[in-house]
């Protein structure tokens, strides 16, 4: 008798079980006999050592041809479980030996989640005075939002583990706030009401509504009248402005202080319930009160990360300390850019810049957290193969990046569209250390990043996820104890469009991923060292297949690029050209001056500032927000401590915009004219179109807002662009229509008359 299994007619299904799940066999015999009689002998070792043998008899199917086919069934088994198996059978009274099979049973596939969280340098880093000097308020409200409560959330699903991204230049901006500084919405808002200047209501009112709409002003009364009242343009009295005050922050704050009191590390209890409870009328006293609920949070973020990555239930990871794009540092004549029509400025090269940015994250990281980081996220996910040395001279253990730059990897490229070559960690790097590298698969990550929060039961979009992990991953491997699947997104920017700042959705992602026995969530470095209390075996950095000829790129897709995730999304364009050259010659100035860090600290913090990727990501148009002259102001201001900090005269160059002008209109923020050279730009909160025509005549155009920016805000904003007008035109007239899924047609956004906007020369 001849026995076969696990052929393409004999499958053992499910061929990787976890945990609580039954193994059906199959097994063919050749050739047909009577009396014949097919079992499986097992023997099953838990993970203590502990072992008991079983048997169970195989059921007869059918004959095809001269073979017979049979079906037997064992398990269900624990997690950990080792299963040794072998197919016996007899005939005419003689016992006959088969072949021998194991299996484990686990998860079918790791999942290593990593959320990123990072703001850029907000302030003019030579300027000494604390109190005003961040230019925007995003650190610190989302620091009340998304950096302790998204910690805090993982906290209570113990199952789920996962990596989070803290950048150097977001933490450093948190521990300035701690120690006394401030931005101009955090001034206006504790400066008493009837000591405001005209102007400085004026800017409250233009500033504080920057919020989701939908999201974070029309769920809340006494905020959705105060913007209905800003639209309609009637005044305010100093009450009025007080409650502005309060409810910009409130809306801002994580749903858990809204609703209850949360407990911190250092002992101090969080919450903004009463406020909310109360609504309206709020007194100068309350406000105070309520900023210092702002930084008990303020003051934990760390503690919360640290604490959690003690627990191991988290690992957090870090990147270069001002963001910037390592592969640019240390040559943009290599950088891959594929967008047709792209031009390279003048040669930058400063590998040492590259080093000193992965060097000085590794020690801000040490002093925070009493350990050194073992993995980095660099910024944008943007590698080479000549930046690597970086990483392992800072002793790093892993990186990651995306799974575009491994399919432009290798002579020929790599297969990623097989799970079984894109869930799998690789190691890069030619010396005794290597470094191990991740690639992210990021049709996950746009899930989450911008669908799942159109989706009307977010249970429904979790296990949506969880399903694409399995259909497209899980059930396709051949080596489970040795796939992973990395997904990895910009967190804190993904929340603002979901109902409840996300945490319905996260709640029940996290529930049902630490339940599913068929997935099973790590850390990197969990995943890399292994962790038995788990059941997941070690990956040693050694053991894990050489990636060669790494690809210069990063995890953007550029629009208009060929292939897609190359560089040219912060260089390439005239704006960003312009750019690049003007920080090539403020670098040229410091080794003209013989300057070192040593000798002149503050120039090169301003030199690593203005090398961060933010400037250079909103230069061009292949990506747009509505604050494009900010960061071109800030860019700029970066440039200029390089001078101040030398001791220099500043360039006049310096004081000159790169991005040319554009007027804002929003409904919060009405513009009633604009320069006939200027274009003018619609920006809504709502999804919608715009219909338009000048000086009142013909029929109206449409066009739809599309997505910009808000990035930095975590804010998704909505934009049309109109203009240059004609040189004769005197006025544009639109009208705007929302198209939210969840809109009634009942608030301001979809029920305004048309507006007009005068052109007049100055």
């Amino acid at each position: 008798m001849l026995f076969w299994h696990l052929t393409p007619d004999t499958l053992r299904s499910p061929r990787h079980p976890s945990r609580g799940e039954k193994v059906h066999l199959q097994i063919g015999t050749y050739p047909i006999e009577p009396g014949q009689s097919i079992w499986v002998e097992y023997q099953v070792e838990r993970p203590d050592g502990l072992l008991r043998q079983e048997r169970t008899e195989a059921a007869w199917q059918f004959n095809r041809g001269n073979n017979s086919y049979w079906s037997a069934q064992i398990g269900p088994f624990d997690e950990g479980n080792r299963i040794a198996y072998r197919i016996m059978g007899s005939v005419s009274g003689e016992e006959i030996k088969g072949p021998a099979f194991e299996l484990t049973v686990g998860p079918k596939l790791y999942l290593a989640l990593l959320w990123h969280q990072h703001q850029p340098i907000y302030k003019d880093l030579s300027r000494k005075r604390k109190v005003g000097t961040y230019a925007f308020p995003w650190v610190r409200l989302h620091a009340i939002r998304d950096y302790y409560a998204m910690a805090a959330l993982v906290a209570e699903h113990p199952e789920v583990h996962l990596t989070i991204n803290l950048t150097p230049s977001l933490l450093w901006q948190i521990e300035d706030y701690v120690v006394g500084a401030s931005d101009r919405a955090l001034d206006l808002t504790l400066k008493p009401t009837h000591r405001l200047t005209e102007a400085e209501k004026v800017e409250i009112l233009e500033q504080f509504f920057e919020a989701h709409w939908h999201h974070q002003i029309y769920p809340y009364p006494r905020y959705n009248a105060l913007f209905q009242q800003r639209v309609r343009g009637e005044p305010f009295s100093d009450q009025d402005l007080d409650d502005l005050k309060m409810w910009f922050h409130l809306a801002w704050f994580a749903p858990e202080f809204q609703k209850g009191k949360v407990k911190m590390p250092d002992g101090a209890t969080a919450s903004v319930r009463r406020f909310l409870e109360k609504g309206s009328g709020f007194t100068p006293a309350e406000i105070k009160q309520m900023v210092e609920e702002q930084y008990k949070i303020m003051r934990n973020i760390v503690p919360i990360h640290r604490i959690l990555q003690e627990r191991g239930q988290i690992e957090v990871s870090t990147t270069p300390f001002y963001h910037p794009i390592l592969p640019l540092l240390y040559d943009t004549d290599q950088a891959t850019i594929d967008r047709e029509g792209s031009e390279r400025p003048t040669r930058f090269s400063y590998p040492e810049d590259a080093r000193e940015q992965v060097r000085r994250a590794v020690t801000f990281y040490r002093e925070r957290f009493g350990r050194s980081p073992r993995g980095m996220w660099p910024a944008e996910g943007a590698v080479s193969s000549a930046v690597i040395p970086f990483f392992q001279q800072a002793g790093l253990s892993w990186i990651a990046s995306d799974r575009g730059v491994l399919e432009r990897s290798g002579r020929w490229g790599y297969r990623v569209d097989d799970p079984n070559v894109l869930c799998q960690s690789y190691r890069v790097g030619e010396d005794e250390r290597p470094v191990a590298l991740f690639f992210r698969e990021p049709g996950l990550s746009d899930q989450i990043g911008f669908h799942y929060h159109d989706a009307p039961d977010p249970e429904e979009a979790a296990a949506d996820f969880i399903r694409g992990i399995k259909a497209r991953f899980a059930d396709r491997v051949d080596d489970p104890q040795n796939r992973i699947l990395s997904v990895i997104l910009d967190r804190e920017n993904a929340w603002s469009a979901y109902p409840e700042a996300a945490r319905p959705f996260l709640h029940a992602l996290y529930r049902r991923l630490g339940s599913d026995p068929e997935i099973r969530t790590v850390t990197f470095s969990e995943y890399l060292l292994g962790n038995p209390e788990r059941q997941v075996p070690s990956h040693p950095v050694s053991s894990l297949t050489q990636v060669y000829d790494l690809f210069c790129g990063s995890w953007i897709d550029e629009i208009g690029s060929r292939q897609g995730v190359d560089l040219g999304t912060w260089i390439g364009e005239p704006e960003e050209n312009r750019a690049w050259e003007l920080l090539g010659e403020a670098r040229r100035e410091l080794a003209r001056s013989h300057a070192t860090p040593a000798s002149h600290p503050a120039a090169f913090d301003a030199l690593w500032a203005a090398e961060g990727s933010d400037w250079f990501w909103w230069y061009g148009d292949d990506q747009g927000s509505e604050r494009d002259e900010d960061f071109d102001d800030l860019f700029r201001i970066h440039l200029k401590g390089i001078y101040r900090g030398l001791e220099k005269t500043v360039p006049r160059v310096l004081s000159r915009h790169i991005v040319p002008h554009t007027v804002v209109w929003s409904f919060e923020r009405p513009a009633p004219v604009i320069q006939p050279s200027d274009r003018l730009a619609i920006q809504t909160h709502c999804r919608g179109k715009i219909s338009w025509r000048i000086d009142g005549e013909g029929s109206l155009q449409e066009q739809e807002a599309k997505p910009v920016g808000g990035v930095m805000a975590g804010i998704r904003r909505y934009r049309a662009t109109l203009g240059p007008f004609p040189s004769t035109a005197r006025a544009v007239n639109f009208l705007f229509r929302c198209t939210e899924p969840d809109c009634q047609g009942e608030q301001i956004c979809c029920k305004e008359p048309l507006k007009t906007v005068r052109i007049e020369a100055p």
